[in-house]
Formats: structure tokens, C-alpha cells, sequence
């Protein structure tokens, strides 16, 4: 008896039925990989977020939510909610290199771009920015643009280009080296002339901080507190945070598409079942000419496990297909805005395959377990003397 050519014969005798229970754990296993691959993808982008920050601490207001936080990593607006007195006050600190940051929004060829206020030279030193072309600030309160790479190629800007914002007029002096993350996304003015113009004299959004010795982060972090009445959080307190809330939406996403696989698993158990109830001659017969219970059991939980294997495999081709896709869209929201350092795609390695297809097999022969051990437990004589 050759079981393999058996199996494959039964699941081709009903094409459609084959075809349908094939589709249902197929669609399951795409939507579970496209979260995987997505949320694999967001980890590691606001991973690189964070590093590309270039701080130690991260000084906001007290009042500030998680939401807030997270806009610092995706690069969003955020208010102008601390006095320029608290950076005198933190740089005052020794060990301590401060810059502030002062975020808004303008319009660049009526679409939303960030406006992002600095201290030219100390940022310049503080992220180690390095020039594409032109010519950096000259004076921390010169009235022209740096852009970032992004901006530059999304707009078609160049050097002397003219961006109007609140009125005024800044002539393009020079473009940053992509860097792959937010830093790209913005245009820089210094942050006294952003202050000017959104009139928010006196007033930055948050403060970015190295340290010296990074063994001694908490007893800066006491000193800070100290002079000032702010809220401060190490970068890697800031990234457990935002991983934190992203592994929770993630989990939540996952679980919605395993309501998916268990769909498709009842669906090879009612594919199983009906088989078994259709070929009771034809099991009747196999344990009539020395076909064991044990063989019979196997051959049903090959055909499952079969479902499963297929299933995996085009489920995982599907998903990423789909992620691929998704991506963008996602990204356009304001959580998963993280991505819009970089070219939003989706990350499939080979553990999340052999995972993705292991767990397609494992639910697999999991459903089948019943239809198998029915199946097995037919007498010959209860088989074969089944009519249809």
C-alpha cells in the first residue's frame, strides 16, 4: 500500500472541497504573517529611531502622556510646552550636552511638513550631521532653511529654493545626508526664528541630552529634577515604552487573526469528517487485504497534516503579498507614523517562515486528530458493509 500516493489522491478526489478548505487556512496564515511581518518591521524601525536620536535623556514636561512620547521617536509636532529657561538650567549641569527642540507644522506644496527649531551648531555637533551639498548656518539666527534628504527629494528641492512658511521666506541653504530616520523628514530653522514666527517666544517642545558617564545616568537624572520641574526618561526607558505599547497592539492584532486559523481548523475538521464518512468502503476494504488501525489513523492525519503544509506555505507567500501593500497605509496613521523615517517595508525573515508554516502544520494535524481516530476505529465489518 503506498500511503503517499493514497493521500494525494484523496485530497484531489474533491477538487472544490479541496480548494475551499485549502483557501480557508491559507487567508488565516496570510493575515497572522502580515501582522508578524509588519510588527517585526515597526520594532525594528523604532529601534532605529531611538539610536538615531543620539541622546541619553530625554527632558519633557511634567504633564507630558506616553502619546507625547512617542511623537518624539516618529518625529511628530509636539507642543511648545517648556520654558527656554530649563535648557540654561540642564546645560548648566556638568556632564551634560543639551539641545532643544522646538516642533511645528507647515505646508510644503500643500502637504504637511515638519518644522523643526534648533540651536544650528550645537545640533550640528550633538547628531553629527554631515552636508549632501550647500552650505551650513553661519549664525544660530540666520533666516534660511536646512532641509532634510527627504524633503528635498519628495519636493524636488534645491539649493536657493524658496519655502514660504507663516509668512516668511527662507531660502533653501543646504541639504543633509540621508541618515535613515526622522532626521531626513524635517526642515530646520534656528529655534529663535521659529519662535518668532509661530509666536512662542521664550518656549521650546523638549530637550535631548548626552551624558558624560552613562554609568552614573540616575545621578543626572536626581540632578535634573533638581533645577528643574520636568519629567526625565532615558532613551532606553523611552524605547521599552513605545516597544511596550506596540507589543500590545501587536498581540491584540495577532489574536484577531487567530480567530482566522480557528476558523480554518474547523474547517479541515468538517473536511475530515466528511471524508471519513464518505470513504467507509473504502476503509473497510483497506482493513480487509491487512491494513491496520494504525495505518488507516495515519493516512487521515497525513492528508491534514498535507492541508496544513500547502496552507502554510502559500499562506506565508500571501501575507507578505498582503504586507507589502499594508505597509504604506498603516504608516500614514498618526501610531504608525514611526515608519516614515524610512521607506515603509515589510520583513519577512526565515524564522518567521518556519514558524508561520510549523504552526500551519501544527493546527493542522491538530484538527485532524479526531477525524483520524474515527477513521481508525471503524471495524472492517462496520466499514465495508456501509452503502451509499
Amino acid at each position: 500500500m503506498n500511503i503517499p500516493k493514497l493521500v494525494c489522491k484523496n485530497l484531489l478526489r474533491r477538487k472544490g472541497r479541496f480548494i475551499f478548505t485549502l483557501l480557508g487556512i491559507t487567508i488565516g496564515m496570510a493575515s497572522f504573517v502580515a501582522l508578524l511581518s509588519l510588527g517585526g518591521n515597526m520594532r525594528g524601525e523604532v529601534t532605529k529611531q531611538a539610536g538615531a536620536l543620539g541622546a541619553n535623556l530625554i527632558i519633557t514636561p511634567k504633564n507630558w502622556c506616553a502619546y507625547d512620547q512617542i511623537s518624539i521617536l516618529t518625529g511628530e509636532s509636539l507642543p511648545e510646552s517648556l520654558q527656554y529657561d530649563v535648557l540654561d538650567k540642564v546645560s548648566a549641569i556638568d556632564g551634560i550636552t543639551a539641545v532643544p527642540y522646538l516642533t511645528q507644522k507647515t505646508a510644503v506644496q500643500n502637504n504637511p511638513v515638519l518644522v523643526t527649531g534648533i540651536l544650528p551648531g550645537e545640533m550640528k555637533d550633538f547628531k553629527g550631521w554631515e552636508l549632501k551639498e550647500g552650505d551650513y548656518f553661519v549664525s544660530p539666527d540666520e533666516r534660511a532653511a536646512v532641509i532634510g534628504s527627504s524633503i528635498a527629494n519628495q519636493f524636488d528641492l534645491g539649493l536657493n529654493d524658496v519655502l514660504t512658511i507663516r509668512g516668511g521666506r527662507f531660502p533653501v541653504k543646504a541639504i543633509l545626508q540621508a541618515t535613515g530616520s526622522n532626521d531626513d523628514a524635517s526642515v530646520y530653522l534656528p529655534v529663535s526664528v521659529v519662535q518668532e514666527i509661530y509666536d512662542v517666544e521664550g518656549y521650546i517642545s523638549y530637550i535631548a541630552a548626552k551624558v558624560d558617564d552613562i554609568t552614573r545616568l540616575d545621578s543626572y537624572i536626581a540632578a535634573v529634577v533638581d533645577v528643574a520641574n520636568v519629567a526625565v526618561t532615558s532613551d532606553r526607558q523611552l524605547l521599552s515604552s513605545v516597544l511596550a505599547i506596540l507589543g500590545a497592539v501587536n498581540t491584540t492584532l495577532q489574536l484577531i487573526a487567530g480567530v482566522a486559523l480557528i476558523a480554518a481548523a474547523f474547517g479541515i475538521v468538517n473536511t475530515m469528517m466528511t471524508a471519513t464518512y464518505e470513504r467507509r468502503r473504502e476503509i473497510g476494504i483497506l482493513r480487509a487485504i491487512g491494513a491496520k488501525s494504525s495505518a488507516i489513523f495515519n493516512i487521515f492525519l497525513l492528508e491534514s497534516g498535507l492541508y496544513g503544509l500547502l496552507g502554510g506555505v502559500t499562506g506565508v507567500a500571501a501575507g507578505f503579498v498582503v504586507s507589502v501593500f499594508a505597509a504604506p497605509l498603516i504608516a500614514q496613521s498618526d501610531f504608525t507614523a514611526l515608519l516614515k523615517g524610512a521607506a515603509p517595508t515589510a520583513s519577512l525573515d526565515a524564522s518567521i517562515v518556519l514558524r508561520a508554516i510549523l504552526f500551519s502544520i501544527v493546527i493542522s494535524i491538530a484538527s485532524g486528530l479526531y477525524p483520524a481516530w474515527k477513521a481508525a476505529k471503524l471495524t472492517p465489518v462496520e466499514a465495508i458493509s456501509h452503502y451509499e
